[in-house]
Parts: C-alpha cells; sequence; structure tokens
C-alpha cells in the first residue's frame, strides 16, 4: 500500500484481523442494571470480576426502537437502523438482504457456527456451517431453550475448525416477559449465564498461547427489559443494554471502575468487522468503539477510523443531495488532511512528541467527524416510499368519505348502506380515471430511482389497487350527485324536527373531535389514557345530567312519561332483555297489582338510577390506581405492582377468587343452564391453572413448590370456552335458519359473549380480573339504569361503548408502546410455539376490553324489542365510523410528521395498534352484519 504525496490509505484494503477468533453471546433481554447493579454483582461474580480488574472493556449499548428480537439483529449485523415494520415481519422473519457483518465474513471464508434463536437461522439462510435453532417465541419454556444451545458448548469449544461462534440465550427473556424483572427466577438464570461465560472465557484462553493473535469474546443483549418485563417501547430499561469485550489483547484494568461508556447498538457492526479484518457494511451508520483498537500503534488507529469515516461519508453521498455542506462530512474532510500531514511527518521517520500530539488531534477529529457523521445519517438514512404511502392513503381517505356521504342514509329508519360500485364500474368515467392512474404508475415508477412497493407486486395487483381507487371515487361522485338531486326535491311532509342537540349530543361530538385533534401530539399519544379517562369520565357527569333532569323537571302528571318511564323499567329481571309483556287493556285486580307493581319498581330503581354514573365514576377511579400506564408515570408503583410481589401472593388470591365469583354472577343471568354450569367449571379452572403456575394459592396450599405450565389446567378452560361459544353459535344459526326467534339469538348472543368472557379471564394476569369484573359491572348498570331511562338512540349507545371499549383498553395497562403487550397471552395453554393460536391469543388478550364492549353492543341492540329494526344496522356503521375517523385523520398526520423527532419511538408503534384495531373492527363489523340478516331482510320485504 503507497502512501505519498499527502494521500491517506487506500480505503479498498481491508487491514488484517487484530482477533483469531470470536466468540458473541447475545443474552436476550440482558438489562444493563443486571450486569453493572447490584444484581450483576450479586448473581454474576466471574462477569463483575472480569469487568472490575480483568482485561475487558464494558459499555452501555443504546438501542433504538423498536425494541424487539428480530431488528435489534439487524442493527447489530449490519449497523442500519432498521424500520418499524420490522416489528411486524419479527413474527416471521425473511433472509436478510442487506450488506452485513455474517454475509461479509462467509465471503471471507470464515467458519460461522450458531446456536440459538431461529431468527438468526431465518435471516442468514446458508451462512453457517453449522447450526441449531430453537424458536424464540413459546414464553414459557424458561430452560430447555438454554440447555439446547449449552448442550453444543464442550464440543464446540475443543474444536478448532471455527472462526466466529454465535450463541443466543432466550431465558431471560422469556422469565420477563411472564414473571417480570423483579421475578425470583431471574437470579438463578443471570447465575447461569455467568458461569456459561466463565466456561468460554478460561476455554479460550486455554488455547491463546497455540495461536499468533488473541481470541475476543463479546457478551451483549439485543434490548433490555420494561419494569413489567416486557419490551418492544423506548424506556430506560429497554433500550439500555450491557456490551462487554473480553479478550487478552487489552490491557488489564487498573484504577478505580468508572460509569461505562454510552455507545450505540449500531456500533458494534464497525466494531466487529475491523477486529475480524472485513470490510465495514455498506448501510452501517455505527462508529469505531475506539477502545477495543485503542492497544494499536497510532498509524493503525487512524487507518481504522479513516475506513470507519470514508464508508460514512460514502452513505451520506448516496442519501443526501447537499452532503457537501453536511457538517460531519466537513470534518471529516478536515481529520483527511491532518491526516495527510501526520503521514508526512511520519514517512519522514519523525518520532519526536509533535507526531504523537498532532496524531492525538488527528484522532480528535476523526471521533467528532465520526460521531457527527453517524448522527446525521441516522436521522436522514430512513427512506421513505411517498408514492405508495399516497396510494395507501388515498384509498383510506375514499372509503372514510363514501362513510361520511353515507351518514343520512345508513342512520334512517331503512339503515341503508349501499356503495354504488356497479354502475361505477360500467361509467365512462371509471375507466378513464384507470388509464390515468395507471399512466401515473408507469411514469412515477420509471422516473424514481429505487422500486416502489407496488412494483415489487405482480401488475394484476398494481391494477387492481388503480381500480379499487377509481371504483372509490366514482362512488364517491355518484353519492355527491345523488344527495344534491335529493336536496331539490321538495319535501313532502314538512314536520317541524323535535330532535334537538342535548348536552351528551354535544359532548359526544366534541370528545370525538378533540381526540382526533390530540393525535397530532407526541405528548398526547403517550398519555392517550388520560384523554379516554377523561371523556368517560366526564360522560358519566353528562348523564348524571340527563338522569336528573329525566326524573325531577319532567312532570310526573303527564300521562305519556309515565307511560314512557313504566315501559323503561318494565321487565327488568329475568325476563327484561328478551321479552315484552303486553299489560291487558282492562281494569281488573290483576291490573292494579301489575300498576302497583311498575310503581314500587319506578321508585327504587330511580335512586339506584341517579346513583349509576357516581358508581360508574368510582370503579373508573379504582380501575385507574390498578395499573400505571403510559409513560411520564410508567415508572411509578401501582396497585398491580403491590399485588403481583411475592409478599402479597395471598392478598392476589383473595382478589382473584372473589373476582372469579363476581364474574360468574354478572354473566350467568342470561345463560341457559348448561352455559352456567360450563361458566362455573371454567372459572374454577381458571383459578386452578393461576395456582399451577404459581401466581396465587388455594387455602390449604402452604407453599407454590409444585410449579407447572399448567397446561392441563389451561386446556380444560378452553374446552368450556369452546363449549359454550359452540353453544352460542348453535342458539344464532337456529334463529338465523329455522326461526327468527329474538329470544333464541339473544340468548346466543349472549352466550357467545359469556364464552368470550371466560376466555378472558384465562387470559388476564390475575391482578387484571377486576378490571373484568369492572367491566361487566358497569355494562349491567349502564343497560338497565341508564339507557332504558334515557331511551338512548342506537348511535349514542354505540359512541359510549366505543368510549368505554377505548379506556378499558388502557385500564388493561396497555399503552402506546409495545412493550406493554402481554407476550405470555400468546402461549396459555401451548405447549410449543404454534403461530396461528398465538397470534390470536396476544391480539385478543391486548384488545379484550374494546372486543367485550363492542360484543355486548350487539347483545343489547339485538335484544331490545322496543328498538327500530335498524338499530343494529346503525350501531355496525357507527361504530365503523367512529374507528375509520382517527385513523384516517392520524395516517395523514403521520405522513406529515415522518421527520418528527418521534416517529419511531412514538407515532410508529400507535400506528401499529391502530392497524390491528381496524382490522379487529372489520371483523366485529362483520359480525355485526351477519346477525342483521334478518332485519335487512324484513326491510327488503
Amino acid at each position: 500500500m503507497k502512501e505519498r504525496d499527502g494521500a491517506v490509505s487506500n480505503w479498498s484494503a481491508v487491514p488484517p484481523p487484530l482477533f483469531r477468533r470470536v466468540v458473541l453471546v447475545l443474552i436476550d433481554a440482558l438489562r444493563q442494571d443486571f450486569v453493572f447493579g447490584p444484581k450483576g454483582k450479586q448473581f454474576m461474580p466471574y462477569a463483575t470480576q472480569v469487568i472490575e480488574k480483568g482485561t475487558s472493556y464494558s459499555f452501555v449499548a443504546e438501542a433504538k426502537p423498536p425494541t424487539v428480537t428480530m431488528p435489534r439483529i439487524k442493527a447489530l449485523m449490519t449497523g442500519s437502523i432498521p424500520g418499524f415494520i420490522d416489528v411486524v415481519v419479527n413474527l416471521n422473519s425473511p433472509a436478510l438482504l442487506d450488506d452485513n457483518l455474517i454475509w461479509q465474513a462467509k465471503t471471507a471464508g470464515k467458519r460461522i457456527i450458531f446456536y440459538g434463536d431461529d431468527t438468526w437461522v431465518k435471516l442468514f439462510p446458508k451462512h453457517f456451517v453449522e447450526y441449531d435453532g430453537t424458536t424464540s417465541f413459546f414464553v414459557s419454556d424458561f430452560t430447555e431453550v438454554d440447555d439446547n444451545v449449552t448442550r453444543h458448548l464442550d464440543r464446540v469449544l475443543k474444536r478448532e475448525d471455527w472462526d466466529l461462534l454465535i450463541l443466543h440465550y432466550l431465558g431471560l427473556d422469556h422469565i420477563g416477559h411472564v414473571t417480570g424483572p423483579n421475578s425470583p427466577l431471574v437470579g438463578p438464570k443471570l447465575r447461569e449465564m455467568d458461569n456459561i461465560l466463565k466456561k468460554i472465557h478460561i476455554s479460550l484462553l486455554s488455547k491463546e498461547g497455540e495461536a499468533s493473535l488473541p481470541s475476543l469474546l463479546v457478551v451483549c443483549g439485543d434490548h433490555g427489559m420494561s419494569e413489567t418485563g416486557s419490551h418492544g417501547g423506548s424506556s430506560e430499561g429497554e433500550v439500555h443494554t450491557p456490551l462487554l469485550f473480553i479478550s487478552s489483547a487489552f490491557e488489564k484494568r487498573s484504577g478505580p471502575l468508572t460509569q461505562p461508556e454510552l455507545v450505540q447498538q449500531t456500533d458494534l457492526a464497525s466494531t466487529l468487522a475491523v477486529g475480524l479484518g472485513l470490510p465495514i457494511s455498506r448501510n452501517s451508520v455505527g462508529t469505531l468503539i475506539l477502545p477495543v483498537v485503542g492497544g494499536k500503534t497510532m498509524r493503525e488507529q487512524l487507518r481504522f477510523l479513516h475506513l470507519n469515516g470514508f464508508q460514512l461519508s460514502r452513505l451520506l453521498e448516496e442519501n443526501t443531495p447537499a452532503y457537501e455542506k453536511d457538517p460531519g462530512y466537513e470534518q471529516f474532510k478536515i481529520a483527511e488532511k491532518s491526516h495527510g500531514n501526520w503521514i508526512k511527518l511520519y514517512l519522514e521517520g519523525n518520532n519526536s512528541e509533535i507526531l504523537m500530539n498532532l496524531g492525538k488531534k488527528v484522532l480528535k477529529q476523526y471521533l467528532e467527524a465520526l460521531k457527527t457523521l453517524s448522527a446525521s445519517l441516522s436521522k436522514q438514512v430512513a427512506q421513505y416510499d411517498m408514492y405508495s404511502m399516497m396510494v395507501g392513503t388515498v384509498i383510506v381517505m375514499e372509503v372514510l368519505v363514501l362513510l361520511l356521504l353515507s351518514v343520512p342514509k345508513a342512520l334512517s329508519s331503512r339503515a341503508e348502506f349501499e356503495v354504488p360500485l356497479s354502475p361505477s364500474l360500467f361509467s365512462l368515467l371509471f375507466y378513464l380515471m384507470c388509464l390515468v392512474l395507471c399512466a401515473v404508475h408507469v411514469i412515477v415508477c420509471t422516473s424514481a430511482e429505487s422500486l416502489c412497493y407496488f412494483c415489487s407486486m405482480s401488475w394484476l395487483t398494481a391494477l387492481g389497487v388503480m381500480m379499487l381507487i377509481s371504483a372509490l371515487m366514482c362512488g364517491i361522485l355518484s353519492a355527491i350527485g345523488k344527495i344534491l338531486e335529493n336536496s331539490r326535491l321538495p319535501v313532502k311532509n314538512p314536520v317541524a324536527s323535535s330532535s334537538s342537540w342535548s348536552e351528551v349530543d354535544v359532548l359526544m361530538l366534541a370528545g370525538t373531535i378533540g381526540h382526533v385533534l390530540s393525535l397530532g401530539a407526541s405528548s398526547f399519544i403517550e398519555e392517550e389514557h388520560q384523554t379516554w379517562y377523561f371523556l368517560i369520565n366526564t360522560l358519566c357527569l353528562a348523564l348524571c345530567q340527563e338522569l336528573c333532569r329525566n326524573h325531577f323537571l319532567l312532570t310526573e302528571c303527564d300521562p305519556q312519561h309515565g307511560i314512557s318511564l313504566k315501559q323503561n323499567f318494565d321487565g327488568i329481571g329475568e325476563a327484561s332483555d328478551c321479552k315484552s309483556i303486553d299489560v291487558p287493556a282492562s281494569g281488573n285486580s290483576k291490573l292494579d297489582k301489575v300498576a302497583s307493581s311498575a310503581e314500587f319498581i319506578k321508585g327504587s330503581d330511580k335512586w339506584i338510577s341517579l346513583a349509576s354514573p357516581w358508581i360508574i365514576l368510582i370503579c373508573c377511579r379504582l380501575l385507574r390506581s390498578l395499573n400505571q400506564t403510559g409513560v411520564q408515570w410508567a415508572h411509578r408503583p401501582d396497585f398491580g405492582h403491590w399485588l403481583t410481589s411475592s409478599e402479597h401472593k395471598s392478598e392476589l388470591s383473595f382478589l382473584a377468587a372473589v373476582s372469579l365469583v363476581m364474574i360468574f354472577f354478572l354473566v350467568q343471568r342470561r345463560c341457559s343452564l348448561v352455559s352456567k354450569i360450563a361458566m362455573a367449571l371454567g372459572l374454577l379452572g381458571v383459578y386452578s391453572y393461576r395456582a399451577a403456575i404459581g401466581n396465587v394459592v388455594f387455602p390449604w396450599q402452604h407453599d407454590s413448590k409444585d410449579i407447572s405450565k399448567g397446561i392441563t389446567e389451561a386446556r380444560f378452560v378452553y374446552v368450556f370456552v369452546l363449549g359454550i361459544v359452540f353453544t352460542g353459535t348453535k342458539d344464532l344459526l337456529k334463529s338465523q335458519v329455522i326461526s327468527a326467534d329474538s329470544s333464541v339469538k339473544s340468548t346466543g348472543l349472549w352466550e357467545v359473549y359469556s364464552g368470550l368472557v371466560l376466555l378472558a379471564a384465562l387470559l388476564f394476569r390475575p391482578h387484571n380480573l377486576p378490571v373484568l369484573v369492572f367491566c361487566l359491572l358497569i355494562q349491567t348498570m349502564m343497560t338497565k339504569y341508564i339507557w332504558r331511562p334515557l331511551k338512548c338512540d342506537a348511535a349514542q349507545i354505540t359512541i359510549m361503548h366505543y368510549w368505554f371499549g377505548q379506556a378499558f383498553f388502557y385500564f388493561q395497562g396497555n399503552s402506546n408502546g409495545i412493550a406493554t403487550v402481554d407476550v405470555s397471552a400468546g402461549f396459555v395453554g401451548l405447549e410449543s410455539y404454534v403461530e396461528i393460536p398465538a397470534i390470536f391469543l396476544t391480539a385478543f388478550a391486548t384488545y379484550a376490553g374494546p372486543l367485550l364492549w363492542a360484543i355486548h353492543l350487539l347483545c343489547y341492540l339485538s335484544s331490545e324489542v322496543s328498538r327500530n329494526a335498524a338499530a343494529v344496522g346503525h350501531g355496525c356503521f357507527c361504530y365503523a365510523l367512529m374507528r375509520s375517523i382517527p385513523v384516517a385523520v392520524y395516517i395523514l398526520l403521520v405522513t406529515g410528521l415522518r421527520y418528527h423527532l418521534f416517529i419511531w419511538s412514538v407515532f410508529s408503534p400507535k400506528l401499529l395498534y391502530e392497524g390491528v384495531h381496524v382490522f379487529i373492527t372489520a371483523a366485529i363489523c362483520l359480525f355485526f352484519t351477519a346477525m342483521d340478516q334478518n332485519h335487512s331482510q324484513k326491510v327488503q320485504d
């Protein structure tokens, strides 16, 4: 290699390796304080000794959100920052096509062995000479998943036929998901990891005398762990992980132990590439961790830093048009010139202090330039496919506009919602729009430098998308035309409208608009639960005012009012929800008894009705204390933390038992006898399952040593869940196909609902069972004592259900961060990872609040025989509209805020939650439509 005339090192020449062998031990969910904190000193004595007195360098590596495994492996091996869509792809990882360390090592002839999480095998197929993958998703497995890795160690460490050994341990992550970071199981697992590190380190040291180059042991975590044991968000516990470099090439530590320096997780790829003598990955935004090469000469250190700087500056050139004005690029060019001057002095044989001082100055310049370049690239490297984003946004907005234009007809007595697509498909405008859109697609995709998402799809699919946009646009224009045509027609019966907006209506409109507007602020998204808590509390106060007006301000002598009150409270009891009572017109003693009984019911229920909003407010206040959520106050202790601590297991057991009994009494009232028995046995099985896995204890149990996975108990509950749902489905089919008996349909719907309640009871953590109890209690009170006396219409009741469903989503402890997703719920009763059931159970447990409120809405609207036959149709339409408005507006906001500082930590996770919620809402609306089939047939007839 030539260095003359001030020229610097040739960037294309790969330097020789610094280490003969590298062992990378990745401990999933290894939090910083598990190594550097009190737990590290207690449970990882060998690692602590090496950190404090051995030949090692320790750092705190900061991971960028999303803090889930697959994106973190990408970041570790490519040095790049993955996109948030990788959270979804994490379920089934495709092969990694970007330039990465594993591919570079394989190309250079390095022999790589891997044991652990099979995500690596999916990302890097055919890269390992030997591998053994274990599934990372079966979180109930704490031991076998790690034993499958460790069993290979003794054999592999004795061999000489490998250059890079990667071990990915999953047990700690699984323990966190199921029992949390403060679990008594964490300590033994850390001790197990410490013994493994000791074994590997001693084995590497024993063979170093035979080799010319030393070996390197790297210990790291892919992400950390939140206070609840999950991960995916951006809290300090999730993003800060330990990073240890252990090698005899380093100087032995002397002096007091200092706080570990903070580095980026993406820095590991560049550092390992230099250590193994490989080119730095093309898209890496990481910088070289200098202490790892600090033992080399000044000339070698400068060369390594220049290689890193050249790679970063080239990446900047590819991604930024005005790259020459970037501060990092300017600093790098200055450092390059200084480097050239230093080389001149070096080649002249100058070994004076001036050369050393100049070298330190150049080193400092390079480090500052690398830091600035990396920070600039981390912000700019995210490329957005604007064309595909706009296509998706247009479709979403077209659907929303169609829904809004359909409001008058959809909420009419006929509940008609027809999208006029069939006439549009045969119109000239449709074909012209298709041609224009296809022409735009060809122009955009041929002129753009990179392919859009639609170019990766087949032409048939892309054409289908264009046709959908055209058809929706034609439908919108047709709907607008019909509205204008109807507005010109004279009104046949001009009657003054008696429907005026109440305070509740104004509140619902203002609350919906206010919530939608709040989605443009990151703080409101982080603390969205506060918005919903405020809205339902205000709603309760508004309902209280309406009830007072209904009971006290209306004239008692008004006969029409008396009849309506009697009808409202008639039949509150066993037959209230599915039967109408016909009172004969003759005035006899029986009628007098019925009348006096009705007066008694009216008198006693009036006060319960007035107290209901206040009772609901108290319930909501208690639920807020159960689970702290959001970001700002999530770290504060709550009642849930107190209950789940090991000292209060008896209190938790008592609360769980009482909650399960209350669930039975609140649900069984409208079930058949068989379903009541199944519900009782199922709830007993729920408690048995929690006792089996050690969450709660039976009164006769003095300790919880006999802890199992509870598979038998959970499957016992599943049998009853399926049985109850099957019984309800049978009744629904009977009412739809054989007879149109509303009572059969009502019973069937309630049994499906009760089966889902039993499933939620099984999947909820024991401390969250009161959430389910209060959910059922509030639904019961609002049904009997608020909606009926106030004679609320279907639209109002739907909006109330939607609001309470959203509030209960947060009462469960959920947030807009991925870390609050309870992954362990997806593996209740499973012996191994099965993708479809695991996804379904996790999604159901996460969205149990909105789901149960939506199904209860259907039960209520279907059982009210006095209602308009179109009530279910109205409810379905309002529910779809309530979900569509925030989603459509939020997509526009996210597109506009795509360069926002918190786009990856706040806005993107919320978009994922919204996307999943839309799919669930679509399924709910389909169920509504299926149940409304009889009504639609009657309307048509």
